[in-house]
């Protein structure tokens, strides 16, 4: 029985175990397969949710980890220091995968990253998932040792894969094998799939629309592959370096694989017959040759085509329904986006701004993270924060070890956010989370930068023509177009925000920053309300401070003004040492008071004092930058632990 067989080398592994890209169809069903025996496995996915395949698994086996992030892989293998490793990652196996860069950076960089990584370790075994597809048009029953021709772009990153194992596992002596998988089938298959279509059009009394007949393809069940990978694990030693065929031995072709499903079903009809392969690299002829893996591992398929239809027909009829459901919502998840919530003296606030955030969220079908910095509330915020962290493990909780200020709030929660676009938001609920919906429906048009555009403010309205006039005096002397009565409410693409992180400036101002940078940029208009709780933080010292701190970010003028005060000046003091020649001579009697001398010296040391002032505020800014002093300091960071 291959149950026992199964049992026997899941139980023979060395712990800890990951399965790198566990979301997929065969390592959802290793992940399981050893999950089922013991506990010390961890499914590694590379979405921040949890996979449609995996729905049903407790959230602490499960990992996320972005394997082209080196860093995040680091993180990963310092926190558990895994003994087996199998590494199933994958792009651009199926047709709709057709981002070349992801393709290389997934199964190349990717796959380089862990490597490396692990290499530090006292590693067991280091199981890859290579392809048939490395064969390319060289794909009838070839040899391990036969040429390999890729033909796509997936094919030239696997071949590169397995070049990679063969330098890591006899060169470097590091207990790594590539597994060459033909086509496997069997429960938890993607829906569109020719086995799980053809099953499911069975079900129905009929054939689904089906390719050339003569096409032949080698069918491995699901559990075959698996126990493939686990004896791979478990006899390291003999395959190291090696890359080896996991296939039937069997061709089959479209013809012999509808006549098995015509008889399992009782279908009475005869399949309709199509011109051209499902992929444009797909080959008429491809089938495989597994004699090394009998040699090496004592492994053979053993499980019928007709057996192993049946037993996926019996999956998919009883199971396939609501997880293919949550497939189909999954997939209509396009984007992540990313929350920063700037939080001081915002407790009240917090749970209602979770909420509506989240509410949003999955109003337009994103998935999300919700990020809110504590920048050193002196009321209750972390206790609060921290209930909500505890619950939901789409938000994260940064506590700063001292009030830095809003702008460095934002930067600290852009730094470690992982969404494709990021939305900044006030704590206080005077961003209205629901403006998101129109600023996703401009960013799916192309819009790299959506910000909030405040037509009206409720609350004291004289402050209100203050912030009015600014903004347009703001634009006036700025050097960059400064979009009007815009804060720093806003949603940025992923490149806009890593700009922004980058710059190295310590005194930032953000909503002036995000213009210089540039990008394709609109706003959306809204009413501005009060806050929803407690008084605003801000004075009028804060304001003054606010608008010093935009106009010498952004503005030379202060300059040029001293500049044309100072010729305009020296020039009517030119003018005004002749007139008193002048009068000197036409009127030598004209007395000359002491007033006129000591208002000209006022005059002119004010005017020496406001350019000193205005030099002292450059120079300010310039004796802040040089200190390189960091934006923030977390004091912590906050996540759900299972």
């Amino acid at each position: 029985m291959i149950e026992e067989k199964l049992k026997a080398e899941v139980l023979a592994l060395h712990g800890p175990i990951v399965v790198f890209g566990a979301g997929g169809f065969i390592g959802a069903n290793l992940f399981r397969t050893i999950l089922k025996y013991r506990k010390d496995v961890y499914a590694v996915t590379s979405k921040p949710f949890v996979p449609w395949r995996l729905d049903d698994i407790s959230h602490s086996n499960i990992i996320h980890c972005n394997i082209t992030k080196k860093d995040q892989v680091e993180q990963l293998f310092e926190e558990i220091p895994f003994k087996t490793i199998f590494d199933l990652v994958a792009y651009g196996a199926y047709s709709k995968q057709e981002n070349v860069s992801l393709i290389y950076e997934t199964n190349v960089i990717g796959f380089l990253n862990i490597l490396e990584i692990s290499s530090k370790y006292s590693l067991h075994a280091y199981v890859h998932a290579g392809s048939s597809s490395e064969y390319g048009l060289n794909a009838a029953a070839p040899l391990e040792d036969a040429p390999l021709l890729p033909n796509s772009h997936y094919a030239v990153t696997k071949v590169g894969a397995a070049h990679m194992v063969k330098y890591y596992g006899i060169l470097k002596e590091m207990p790594v094998c590539n597994l060459r998988y033909y086509s496997i089938y069997g429960p938890y298959e993607e829906p569109d799939r020719l086995i799980p279509k053809l099953i499911d059009a069975g079900m129905q009394g009929e054939f689904p629309p089906l390719v050339q007949p003569d096409i032949s393809r080698d069918f491995v069940y699901i559990d075959e592959a698996v126990l493939a990978t686990l004896l791979s694990a478990n006899k390291i030693q003999q395959v190291r370096g090696k890359s080896l065929n996991i296939a039937s031995n069997k061709k089959t072709t479209i013809r012999d694989i509808a006549a098995t499903i015509k008889s399992i079903f009782g279908i009475t009809q005869e399949p309709h017959w199509g011109d051209m392969p499902n992929r444009k690299w797909d080959l008429k002829e491809w089938y495989g040759n597994a004699n090394l893996a009998k040699q090496l591992l004592d492994w053979e398929c053993e499980i019928s085509l007709e057996q192993g239809l049946k037993t996926t027909w019996d999956w998919q009829k009883n199971y396939a329904r609501p997880l293919y459901e949550k497939k189909l919502v999954q997939d209509k998840i396009k984007h992540k986006l990313s929350a920063v919530i700037a939080c001081y003296k915002d407790a009240q606030a917090i749970p209602y701004m979770y909420e509506r955030l989240t509410a949003t969220f999955k109003k337009i079908s994103v998935d999300y993270e919700i990020i809110f910095v504590n920048d050193c509330s002196p009321d209750n915020t972390q206790e609060v924060l921290q209930e909500i962290v505890n619950k939901d493990d789409h938000v994260i909780g940064i506590e700063h070890s001292r009030n830095f200020g809003s702008q460095s709030a934002f930067l600290s929660g852009m730094e470690i956010s992982t969404g494709d676009g990021v939305i900044l938001l006030d704590g206080d609920l005077q961003d209205p989370p629901e403006l998101i919906e129109q600023f996703y429906a401009e960013y799916l048009k192309g819009f790299d930068v959506i910000y909030g555009r405040r037509v009206k403010r409720e609350g004291n309205q004289t402050l209100v023509s203050f912030y009015k006039l600014f903004y347009r005096l703001f634009r006036k002397v700025s050097y960059v177009p400064i979009p009007l009565d815009a804060g720093d409410f806003a949603l940025m693409d992923r490149k806009v925000v890593n700009e922004l992180v980058k710059m190295p400036e310590t005194d930032q101002f953000l909503r002036g920053l995000r213009a210089w940078v540039g990008f394709k940029q609109t706003g959306i208009d809204y009413i501005r309300p009060e806050r929803m709780f407690g008084v605003t933080t801000n004075n009028m010292r804060k304001n003054i401070a606010w608008a010093r701190k935009a106009i010498f970010s952004f503005s030379f003028v202060p300059l040029e003004l001293l500049t044309y005060l100072g010729w305009t000046l020296t020039l009517l003091s030119f003018l005004a040492i002749v007139l008193q020649i002048i009068f000197y001579f036409v009127f030598p009697g004209n007395p000359h008071g002491i007033t006129t001398i000591i208002v000209l010296i006022l005059f002119f040391g004010g005017i020496q004092m406001l350019g000193i002032s205005i030099l002292g505020e450059y120079q300010a800014k310039i004796l802040e930058e040089t200190k390189r002093r960091p934006k923030f300091i977390r004091r912590n960071i906050h996540r759900k632990v299972y």
